[in-house]
């Protein structure tokens, strides 16, 4: 379930010329991107391999349920553990969110992708429980307490400020807590659909997450059981509203501990410390040689991080205004405004697989068929936040059309699309889009795993060759680039007259 539509005020002549100037910088950006992409179609033969994949998705089959089960339950188990955790330590942290130290926290812990963090607790903990549930946990965290304190914010403080002076926990828990309660928990089952694909792709770095599975089918080539992978984990997606009862989570969290695997590989408990004070510094740093370790970082930019920096910011910027060509593709087939009943039920189902099925998953499947370039990347990120978006536009008309109803001088069509739809959802469609700027960055840099040319695939390649002095540096150079792009994203966000906190539904 996703929160409330987006409300955003009427746009003035001047907003609407801001909001303009801004989607045709996006596009200038994106043009001037094009020559240095890498976005090559290396000679394979798609059409054939999309045949076979299409086959294997109408005609799904697989040969051991158990396993398949098993999968989904363990992908549900460290979704469900993670955000039961994060959540909380969300809302605590929401509570002191005003001081700065807690925020530049926040936007660090979050700024690092869910596999990345996975990529660095398995080095300490190997592939086991506390693995998986770290790595949507910490990232996850942060995202709960900044929005949680943007929600609480725009409330009315009269109630806090009348209390006698109490303790902050109390206050909050018997003021602001309870005036902004349905939003809290609608965008915490909102976030808990966002850890369900979080968890499967968690299979891609060895997790034994539905991820696991689909990537293993798909290299071997076994189509029909990534198709019954892949509409299992969209039947889970679909049915969240009948099975995530309030009154069973207790019961699915007992469950979900007694579900979690068992480690593989070594663990051991004095690790912890000298990964975090010796193998992730370079070695002329901890001999105290400043003119090497400065060396050493200089090659690193240079050769690796600058490389991989401008690839992922390209491929961003390319897929975030193909994202907002798809959002204005598919939105109207959702909206109940603009086409009739039956149209109208296959653009939800479209916009459902569209936003169900994790970047990772959609770039894996492209690169298939176009080879190991930018280009999969592009489409996959297009293809889930255009799905993504264009549902809450949607939403927004629908919820427009039964508060307001129809004119009866109202255009149809193409014309009511075109002069009505398009242009009042445009500011809420902005917003959106530019919330979701930082979640593309994380999601093409972690589209190195698969061997395109982003940060991630640095960072893959030295936590593969056990150089994890380089893969920190990395990590630091890549939650870097997220909080610059956050910030544009604000201020541009601040310049279309889009207020602070109304969109956080798009976020993340």
């Amino acid at each position: 379930m996703l929160p409330a539509v987006l409300k955003l005020p009427a746009s003035s002549p001047s907003s609407a010329r801001r909001i303009t100037g801004i989607m045709a910088l996006l596009v200038l950006l994106a043009l001037l991107a094009l020559p240095w992409a890498d976005l090559a179609i290396y000679p394979v033969d798609p059409w054939a391999e999309l045949a076979r994949i299409g086959q294997g998705i109408i005609l799904p089959y697989w040969n051991s349920p158990w396993v398949l089960l098993e999968s989904l339950a363990q992908t549900v188990a460290f979704a469900l553990l993670a955000v039961a955790l994060a959540a909380p330590l969300g809302m605590l942290l929401a509570m002191v969110f005003h001081w700065t130290a807690v925020r530049l926290l926040c936007a660090a812990v979050r700024s690092v992708h869910e596999l990345f963090w996975g990529l660095l607790f398995m080095q300490v903990y190997g592939l086991s429980a506390t693995t998986g549930l770290l790595a949507i946990l910490v990232p996850y965290t942060g995202v709960f307490a900044k929005v949680f304190a943007e929600t609480i914010d725009l409330q009315d403080r009269d109630a806090y400020r009348s209390l006698p002076r109490v303790n902050r926990l109390i206050g909050w828990a018997y003021t602001r807590i309870p005036q902004t309660l349905p939003a809290l928990l609608s965008y915490t089952r909102y976030r808990f659909e966002c850890a369900l694909r979080s968890s499967a792709i968690l299979g891609f770095i060895g997790l034994p997450t539905l991820g696991f599975h689909l990537e293993t089918a798909f290299k071997q080539g076994q189509y029909a059981e990534a198709g019954a992978l892949l509409w299992a984990f969209l039947m889970l997606l679909a049915s969240i509203r009948l099975w995530l009862r309030p009154a069973l989570l207790p019961l699915y969290l007992i469950a979900a501990v007694w579900l979690l695997p068992e480690t593989i590989g070594f663990t051991n408990s004095n690790y912890f410390w000298q990964f975090v004070s010796q193998d992730i510094w370079p070695t002329a740093l901890r001999q105290g040689d400043w003119a090497a370790t400065l060396d050493w970082y200089w090659r690193m930019f240079s050769h690796q991080a600058w490389p991989g920096l401008v690839q992922t910011l390209l491929l961003t910027q390319l897929a975030l205004v193909l994202t907002l060509l798809v959002i204005l593709l598919v939105y109207p087939f959702a909206s109940r405004a603009l086409v009739n009943q039956p149209l109208y039920g296959l653009g939800r189902f479209a916009l459902l697989v569209m936003r169900s099925t994790p970047e990772m998953i959609l770039a894996f499947v492209l690169l298939l068929l176009f080879g190991p370039s930018g280009l999969p990347a592009v489409i996959a990120l297009a293809i889930h936040n255009g799905g993504l978006i264009a549902f809450l536009v949607a939403n927004n008309s629908n919820s427009e059309q039964a508060i307001h109803g129809r004119r009866p001088d109202d255009p149809a069509g193409l014309l009511r699309y075109t002069y009505v739809e398009t242009p009042r959802q445009l500011p809420s469609m902005l917003a959106w889009l530019l919330y979701r700027w930082e979640v593309m960055l994380r999601e093409s840099a972690i589209m190195g795993i698969l061997g395109i040319t982003t940060l991630g695939f640095f960072i893959d390649s030295a936590f593969e060759e056990i150089r994890y002095d380089r893969a920190f540096f990395l990590i630091l150079i890549t939650a870097g680039l997220n909080i610059i792009v956050d910030a544009c994203s604000r201020r541009l966000r601040q310049l279309a007259l889009v207020q602070p906190g109304q969109a956080n539904q798009g976020r993340h």
